[in-house]
């Protein structure tokens, strides 16, 4: 099951749109599960979707791209959250303009652009729920983007999972939830090349 850059763009809409009504709160708190502030996780977001998009567009194969993004140091809530966009929009486009056969680096595995949207939706969907509970918010993503996630990034679980919340079964995947007859998971990863 193909995750899409229309799910990526659902993912990252969905997050800023959470997060956007916070911005006037204080963003040094710390966002537990990641052990950094509220502040470092949504430019710990952008950072990372725009290295993926810079992998796929230089279709790098033994490394990220060199270089280092991040926001400025006195960049308020809402410019890190600006930034957090900026980096999903362009991991967007990137998925979007490459073709299906287009392989690029991750440590999980060589991935395609259906791996890396799936990634970011990954990265901007948890990590947004990070943030979202520091600050008493609720995340509510699309259940069928989720589903896709899964299916994508966690396909060895997929099928047990498939009669719970999707959106619950993806922060179970990621390590942020327990889950009736399951522990959180400990030293999680995803699939990041393509299935099969």
């Amino acid at each position: 099951m193909a995750v899409t850059a229309d799910d990526l763009d659902v993912a990252v809409s969905t997050t800023i749109d959470t997060l956007r009504p916070a911005a006037d709160r204080d963003w040094s708190v710390v966002a537990e599960a990641l052990q950094h502030t509220c502040w470092q996780a949504a430019e710990h977001i952008g950072d990372t979707l725009m290295a993926y998009a810079a992998n796929i567009g230089a279709r790098a194969t033994t490394h990220y791209v060199r270089f280092m993004a991040s926001a400025d140091k006195d960049a308020s809530p809402a410019d890190v959250l600006e930034f957090t966009e900026a980096g999903g929009r362009m991991l967007v486009a990137m998925v979007r303009v490459s073709g299906p056969d287009v392989r690029a680096f991750h440590p999980s595995g060589m991935a395609d652009p259906a791996g890396f949207a799936g990634m970011g939706c990954v990265e901007a969907l948890v990590h947004g729920y990070d943030i979202a509970d520091a600050l008493g918010l609720a995340l509510d993503p699309p259940r069928d983007v989720c589903t896709r996630v899964i299916a994508r990034m966690f396909p060895e679980h997929a099928g047990d999972l498939a009669g719970i919340d999707a959106w619950r079964a993806l922060l179970w995947a990621a390590g942020r939830i327990e889950l009736p007859g399951r522990p959180r998971r400990q030293g999680w990863r995803w699939h990041g090349a393509p299935i099969g």
